[in-house]
């Protein structure tokens, strides 16, 4: 090829017109006169100065390269002062990190050794460079807030996996996870960093300082008086902990926060720069001068309408520019401090990016004029340095730096063939485009203007306790009601701000999912598809390493701009087709999950592994799908899994290992390489299975299943009239015939389903731990300000300190209100709410539809039921502080069809997997416990609630014994005696409800449903003592022996818990940690509901007998009984006179707990008792000590054993009879046990 400085000649693209001789002098385009003017005016000398027309040298196409020549030279004495700038320095002029000898343990460096990854305990490494005078600075782009210190080192440093940078003598570091300084010591200092921002590091060995800056702001001097002298050098050196992850810029980019004064340890490239300048000024005097042909003269032409318009005279010159600016800009500095930045100033104009289509003729004129590596290298290098500015912009309060960097995106991608190519090979491959949908929570809220935004903060006040809902609520004062007003005012205006920037990132995905391309070769959208799932794939099948995956931060907001973008192109195309879905109605046609188009990965199905139902369901496919499969395919997948497992099997065993025992920075594959911590960042690296072969492309790092398609076939499928043909194949007959979509939309919304079940369920979920930390520190400033109202005058110091607590926690308010704001908006705001639940109706829909299906319903993947269930677990628990889920439209509906699920496939044979049938059953079990969602169970067809509590009641087999006794117990919770709450009545006054927990929710018993379990039971002769049995089994020996005990246990609960001045009295008293949930109420409670139930609620049989065997206990006392109703023992009243401060213990104290109807029970019980037990003393004769159980001598005979007829009473027999049959006396074997009553004396 022939160098581009040497002369006219082009090697790709030939521009030069005809030159002969004997042309006249008026050349094919223009006159000479004009071409001369236009020239000069293009490229000027210098100076500025146009020499007199006179005295020009007359330009023509034939003598412009050497004119361009001569200008671009005109500076190269830039050159002499490099000797200057390297003094003060040592080491390579390109400053990377130093991975052949400057490290210890464990990092993932990236490829251009400047991004680095921690990989073991507390991993150090250093730079190539060092420093031993002058001003020095670099900077570190942070991608994760954890443990990390950064700073400076000398050779002489020894590090190890427990002491780092700042750890040992002549290295310094900052640590803004800890906010503290590093030099042996430690102190203070700084402000805490956060994911996003920019370290300054500044050494001046001069004066011996090294100081800090944080994204432009000064943290003041961290050392002074450093050693210097012979034979000191300082390095750049970080150390950090494992999965922590950070880039350098040295200087081969341009500084994001310049000191003046510091120079970057890496030299600017001077001479590029001032080349890629002047050929800039070039071209904007190209797009500002234009030719008028007709008049013969130069004309200002406005710059933001400039066309090409297929002028040669432009062109040509044009192609002159171009033959010295393309290779500059293939030089990240100079596509970032000049061709950027020349792109942004075009929009800095305002309007829409529309209103700006110069930046579209340049990349046409790129495309025309450089080659095509050159443009690739350029168009690459300008999309990672706008991530790069966009993720490490700071926030400020109108977001405008986030802002102009996503509009140059939109623009750039606006252009097809520059977006094709991004797609293909930057957006998903090197940069993980997710992040241009990020949208980060600002961690210092007064640096991101919050305080301007929201000037009064306010948090909500719920801190009523259960069991005194409407009664303790108490109406917000006036001040408190202007301060939420003012409040929710503030919320708006960063709502309004926040949602420019989610348009902004709504335009992108629409410009990527265009499938409306102009040119040749495949749809934006198909690439996009492609990527797409690789995208998933690796998070799916490398959920256990945290350093591969995408951070589920990131994962939310692409889910929501996602949904927003599917929805909008589904509307759309169902304006076009009428007959199709609209968005609304929106699902998954269930031939997705078995007819081979979309590949779940090894993601399970609900029927268990893919090849397994294959082969077992084989005949139902052909039947009911038309889908015929081959047996040597089953055959060769089986092998293939087989082959997979084995090779798993030996990566994880033995690659780790290996890999560890390198100890050393390891360079990541070229597929992930990256110049900046714009690889997104932290989710790139590589995993350790992969270390051995860092080199592997990723086609080699793992098997990509991702579906692939002809341009002709997915044409067909989306642009013919039956849009369902190509992804629909193997249609059942259940399913209806109507068009749902374009296939290309429902591949989307396969995956976003599945992208909910990867992370982003959890992330919505972790976020929720900011509303409870400004739950928790109002909870503590209401405390502070009662005891402050209470603080005697006299003590001043205790007035002080809580005075001063009282400013921290209001100062810790104030900080979280305005945080939770922000998390509010971009997270929990009523559109997000409305996304979720939206897929919740997907969900919904699908399983429906897949249920109808019949056995090929066991082809569906299990992540469809796990986002239904915890898209409404997000829906009930993490937006509910802000937006209530009542307020969405459709919801009782939704709420039932999800309950029919739940109700139906809790037991479904056609699911086999163990884990996904717990989480039905879990899902099940706190449906029950809530109210609303309880009702909903009662409102789906009778039929199905009948088989729901059947299944519930057939015996355990594959399911999980305890969250069937849940569900039970549930429906009959709030039906006992005195049991109506959530919260041990006496803790009330010390903990708030917690409204999340299902233990923790006021009951709420269904008398429909038991309804239906009694008429089971009563109707099924088997099914009842199958069930009994069932419960039994499952119950420990305790509980048996509990059945055995409980006339015992009931009068020793009633004794030792009603004495007087007891053990149990002194121990509840003192309220000992720990035991806090000791109290007489719940124990009192259950005794005497039993004993009513016993005596009062039964036939009179069976109530005389009951009543003469408590009676006939010696350890029964009446006193007991008229404990309950708060009446003191006699005894007591006479010993001691009554204290103010005692309290009695009575059930009518209790009257949101127990009934009047269950108070009066109690008193009819102690009155009946009351009169038996006098009657019963009056008839009683002495007992003799010949009448007592030989065993305990506590209770009469009233037992005799078969055959030997030896007696004892009836309490020791059955617990001997547990363990054993044998007789006490004479060891002959029992064979049964009989009543024994003394026969009458003559």
């Amino acid at each position: 090829m022939t160098s581009r400085g040497a002369g006219t000649a082009f090697s790709r693209r030939n521009y030069r017109l005809s030159n002969e001789s004997e042309k006249p002098k008026v050349t094919g385009i223009v006159n000479s006169k004009l071409l001369n003017d236009y020239l000069h005016r293009i490229f000027p000398s210098a100076d500025g100065i146009q020499p007199a027309a006179a005295y020009r040298k007359p330009l023509t196409f034939q003598n412009l390269q050497e004119h361009l020549d001569k200008l671009l030279a005109e500076d190269s004495g830039a050159e002499d002062s490099r000797d200057q700038i390297l003094e003060g320095r040592l080491g390579p002029s390109t400053v990377v990190l130093d991975h052949i000898s400057g490290f210890e343990g464990l990092l993932l460096v990236d490829d251009d050794l400047l991004g680095v990854i921690g990989h073991s305990n507390f991993g150090s490494i250093r730079a190539t460079t060092c420093v031993y005078k002058g001003k020095w600075i670099y900077e570190v782009l942070i991608s994760s807030q954890g443990l990390m210190q950064i700073g400076w080192c000398t050779l002489n440093c020894r590090f190890n996996q427990e002491e780092g940078v700042g750890d040992t003598p002549d290295s310094y570091a900052y640590d803004g996870n800890r906010v503290r300084k590093w030099n042996v010591t430690t102190t203070n200092y700084g402000k805490s960093w956060a994911a996003g921002d920019i370290v300054s590091c500044l050494i001046d060995l001069d004066e011996g300082t090294i100081a800090f800056c944080l994204n432009g702001v000064s943290l003041g001097t961290a050392f002074d008086n450093i050693t210097r002298g012979a034979g000191m050098a300082y390095f750049p050196a970080i150390s950090l902990s494992f999965k922590e992850s950070v880039a350098f810029n040295f200087g081969s980019r341009p500084l994001r926060y310049p000191v003046e004064g510091y120079r970057p340890l890496q030299d600017p490239p001077s001479m590029d720069l001032v080349e890629a300048h002047k050929l800039l000024g070039y071209l904007k005097n190209v797009i500002h001068i234009g030719i008028d042909v007709l008049e013969g003269k130069l004309v200002e032409k406005d710059t933001s309408m400039w066309q090409l318009q297929g002028e040669p005279t432009v062109l040509i010159t044009l192609a002159h520019i171009f033959n010295h600016f393309a290779p500059l800009m293939c030089k990240v500095y100079l596509v970032e401090d000049v061709l950027m930045n020349f792109l942004l100033s075009i929009l800095e104009q305002g309007g829409a990016v529309e209103a700006h289509p110069l930046i579209q003729q340049l990349l046409d004129l790129m495309w025309l004029l450089m080659e095509d590596y050159e443009v690739h290298e350029c168009l690459k290098q300008l999309l990672m340095s706008l991530l790069r500015a966009y993720r490490f912009s700071p926030i400020i309060p109108d977001l405008g730096l986030q802002i102009h960097y996503l509009r140059l995106t939109i623009a750039v991608l606006k252009h097809e063939k520059s977006r094709k190519y991004l797609l293909n090979n930057v957006l998903f491959d090197l940069l993980r485009s997710v992040v241009f949908f990020y949208i980060k929570s600002p961690l210092r809220v007064e640096e991101a203007g919050l305080q301007e935004l929201i000037p009064t903060t306010w948090w909500p006040n719920r801190f009523t306790k259960e069991g005194k809902e409407s009664k303790e609520v108490k109406e917000e004062s006036a001040e408190e009601r202007l301060r939420r007003r003012a409040y929710d005012r503030g919320c708006q205006r960063l709502k309004k701000r926040i949602e420019v920037v989610e348009e902004l990132q709504v335009q992108i995905l629409k410009l990527l999912l265009n499938n409306k391309d102009r040119g040749g070769g495949e749809a934006s959208r198909y690439i996009f598809l492609n990527k797409f799932r690789k995208f998933l794939q690796e998070n799916a099948s490398n959920r256990g390493n945290l350093t591969v995956l995408c951070p589920p931060e990131y994962m939310v907001c692409f889910l929501h701009r996602l949904i927003s973008t599917l929805r909008c192109y589904w509307d759309g195309h169902k304006a076009k087709a009428p007959a199709a879905l609209n968005s609304e109605e929106a699902y998954v046609p269930p031939q997705l999950f078995y007819n081979g188009k979309v590949d779940y990965f090894d993601l399970q199905r609900l029927g268990g592994l893919l090849s397994h139902l294959k082969k077992t369901l084989k005949d139902d496919l052909a039947l009911k799908a038309n889908i015929l499969i081959d047996p040597a395919e089953l055959q060769a997948v089986t092998m293939d899994d087989l082959d997979e497992d084995e090779e798993s099997a030996t990566s994880t065993a033995q690659r780790p290992v290996a890999a560890l025992a390198i100890g050393g920075a390891l360079a990541r594959p070229s597929w992930l390489s990256s110049p900046t911590l714009g690889r997104a960042n932290r989710f790139l690296s590589t995993a350790a299975v992969s270390l051995m072969n860092p080199r592997r492309s990723l086609g080699t790092l793992e098997k990509m299943k991702a579906r692939t398609l002809s341009v002709e076939q997915r044409t067909e499928d989306d642009k013919g009239s039956h849009g369902n043909e190509g992804l629909l194949l193997g249609r059942p007959p259940e399913e209806p015939e109507q068009s749902i979509t374009e296939n290309s939309l429902l591949e989307i919304l396969d995956g976003i389903v599945m992208m909910y079940n990867l992370s982003v369920h959890q992330q919505l979920g972790k976020m929720v731990g900011v509303s409870d930390d400004v739950n928790e520190y109002a909870l503590a400033l209401k405390d502070t300000e009662e005891k402050i109202s209470r603080c005697p005058k006299r003590r001043r110091d205790i007035y002080e300190e809580l005075v001063k607590s009282q400013k921290v926690f209001s100062e810790k308010l104030n900080h979280l209100s305005r945080r939770l704001a922000w998390i509010n908006v971009t997270i929990y705001s009523k559109e997000k709410m409305q996304d979720i639940y939206w897929l919740l109706r997907v969900c919904i829909r699908t399983i429906e539809h897949g249920d109808r299906t019949g056995s090929l319903f066991a082809f569906m993947p299990e992540f469809y039921l796990s986002v239904a269930m915890n898209s409404y677990s997000a829906l009930k628990n993490y937006f509910s502080p802000v937006h209530s889920m009542e307020e969405l439209p459709g919801y009782e509906e939704t709420l039932t069809r999800l309950a029919a699920i739940l109700a139906k496939h809790f037991a479904d044979s056609r699911i086999v997997g163990t884990d996904i049938r717990d989480s039905l059953m879990q899902a099940l079990a706190s449906y029950v416990c809530y109210p609303h969602s309880l009702r909903a169970v009662e409102r789906i067809p009778e039929e199905q609630r009948i088989s729901m509590m059947r299944n519930l009641l057939a015996p355990y087999e594959q399911r999980p014994w305890a969250q069937t006794n849940w569900i039970l117990v549930r429906l009959w919770r709030g039906c006992g005696f005195g049991y109506r709450y959530t919260r041990l009545p006496h803790l009330l006054k010390t903990k708030p409800e917690d409204a999340n927990l299902p233990s923790l929710q006021k009951p709420c018993p269904s008398t429909l449903l038991q309804r239906h379990m009694a008429d089971l039971l009563c109707s099924d002769c088997d099914m009842a003592p199958s069930f009994l049995n069932s419960v039994l089994n499952q119950l420990n020996w305790a509980f048996s022996e509990f059945i055995g005990m409980i006339q015992e246990l009931l009068n020793q609960v009633l004794n030792r818990v009603t004495a007087e001045r007891n053990l149990f009295d002194r121990v509840v008293n003192l309220r000992l940690p720990g035991l806090e949930s000791v109290d007489h109420y719940p124990i009192l409670v259950a005794v005497t509901g039993i004993l009513v139930r016993l005596l009062m609620d039964t036939d009179f049989q069976g109530a005389k007998r009951a009543t003469a065997v408590l009676l006939a206990d010696p350890c029964f006392q009446l006193c007991s009984i008229q404990y309950l109703l708060g009446h003191a023992e006699p005894s007591a009243l006479a010993a001691t006179p009554p204290s103010a401060d005692k309290r009695h213990f009575s059930l009518h104290t209790y009257t949101d707990y127990i009934s009047q109807e269950e108070l009066a029970k109690v008193e009819r019980m102690l009155g009946h008792l009351s009169e038996e037990s006098k009657q019963a003393a009056a008839s009683m004769l002495p007992t003799s000590e010949e009448d007592l159980c030989p065993i305990c001598y506590a209770h009469p005979i009233s037992a005799i054993f078969r055959p030997c007829s030896h007696k004892s009473c009836k309490a020791c027999i059955n617990q001997h009879l547990m363990n054993n049959k044998d007789c006490f006396f004479c060891k002959a074997t029992i064979t049964g046990v009989d009543d024994f009553t003394k026969p009458g004396s003559s």
